[in-house]
């Protein structure tokens, strides 16, 4: 359990932050990029849950604390003399559970016919926000793992959240009812 006593340490004033094995690393590498932007899609999860139906909150509240996850696994650099399970790391059940989630919310909407626009419930908006800040921190992530050790489970856990994420939305909006539509050419 982590316990904070005092907020500031001032020891990132120069620019410098720890990693979760304690190195030091200037606060804009990739890394801390990475697990930055999850910590950003953890926040809008935050707006989204005040908007959110009973049915979703359970489900919300257990993302953000997945993310929390997923922020630790990111921070802590694997070695190679790493124990398994020795590390907070994501673990394909993780992976496994949105995939289930993913099917059952999108179970009983209809099949899109065109792309939609991040729009229409309030909760709905929220969750295609968090869905781009997620598929950013993928992005992110897929580029340190090009020169760095990434937990190829946590790559794939941001890759399904997005798209549950999306499903998500799409329920948001009366099962996808009321999803708004991309009229191609609109206002040509």
């Amino acid at each position: 359990m982590v316990r904070l006593t005092r907020i500031y340490t001032r020891t990132g004033d120069k620019g410098k932050t720890s990693l979760g094995d304690g190195v030091r690393v200037d606060k804009h590498a990739l890394r801390v990029e990475a697990y930055g932007t999850v910590d950003e899609a953890n926040a809008v999860l935050g707006v989204a849950r005040l908007h959110a139906t009973p049915a979703m909150e359970p489900l919300l509240s257990r993302i953000q604390n997945d993310l929390f996850d997923l922020g630790a696994d990111l921070c802590t650099p694997a070695a190679e003399t790493e124990e398994p399970g020795s590390r907070l790391r994501i673990v394909e059940a993780q992976v496994t559970r949105l995939e289930a989630e993913i099917d059952a919310a999108n179970a009983p909407l209809a099949p899109l016919n065109s792309f939609i626009l991040p729009a229409g419930a309030a909760l709905s908006a929220h969750l295609h926000h968090a869905r781009t800040v997620v598929r950013r921190a993928e992005r992110l992530m897929t580029a340190l793992a090009e020169t760095e050790t990434v937990t190829p489970a946590a790559i794939a856990y941001a890759n399904r959240l997005s798209d549950l994420l999306f499903v998500l939305a799409r329920a948001a909006n009366a099962q996808g009812t009321a999803d708004v539509l991309w009229t191609p050419g609109a206002n040509r």
